[in-house]
């Protein structure tokens, strides 16, 4: 058996009851016909990308299922008789669901082959310079200047301080 979606379009002013009882319908064809459906999704009312039988508007269903080709044909079938819709696709899924679990496997198999990267290096530039800070300054001189020392108490304040009050002449 073989993994389906297809994707039908419903004209706009079909009921909601009537969207439902036609999924129902559909599930049931695919069901009496040995397959089984995997997932229905109702998109809602959405805006065509063109005119289609007069149409601007259409609420799109898409059905997920697992079926025989002969299924699928007389699915289709039977899609084309219905009045309410206007457009459809069916598209195989499962070659594609394969390759894609393909390539997951050979990207683990790389990985596991792959080294460790090892730890972050110190650029060139740092390891001729030592790899420091102190080495980045020139020689000779200190790489911070030396923070201001707090005056010793009871020496006379520095020149750049405010005075301490104004007076009055």
């Amino acid at each position: 058996m073989r993994i389906y979606e297809n994707l039908f379009i419903v004209k706009p002013d079909v009921t909601e009851e009537e969207i439902d009882h036609l999924i129902e319908q559909m599930s049931k064809n695919i069901t009496t016909a040995g397959g089984t459906v995997d997932k229905v999704e109702k998109w809602g009312k959405r805006r065509l990308a063109y005119r289609v039988e007069k149409q601007r508007e259409g609420y799109y269903v898409l059905l997920t299922f697992t079926a025989e080709a002969s299924t699928v044909r007389e699915f289709e079938r039977r899609m084309l008789v219905q009045d309410a819709i206007i457009k459809f696709l069916t598209v195989r899924i499962d070659e594609t669901l394969k390759r894609i679990e393909k390539r997951r496997k050979v990207r683990e198999k790389r990985a596991l082959r792959r080294p460790k990267p090892p730890a972050a290096q110190p650029s060139i530039a740092q390891q001729m310079m030592g790899g420091s800070e102190e080495a980045h300054a020139a020689p000779g001189v200190p790489a911070h200047p030396p923070a201001p020392a707090a005056p010793a108490p009871g020496a006379p304040a520095p020149a750049s301080a405010e005075p301490a009050a104004a007076t009055k002449e």
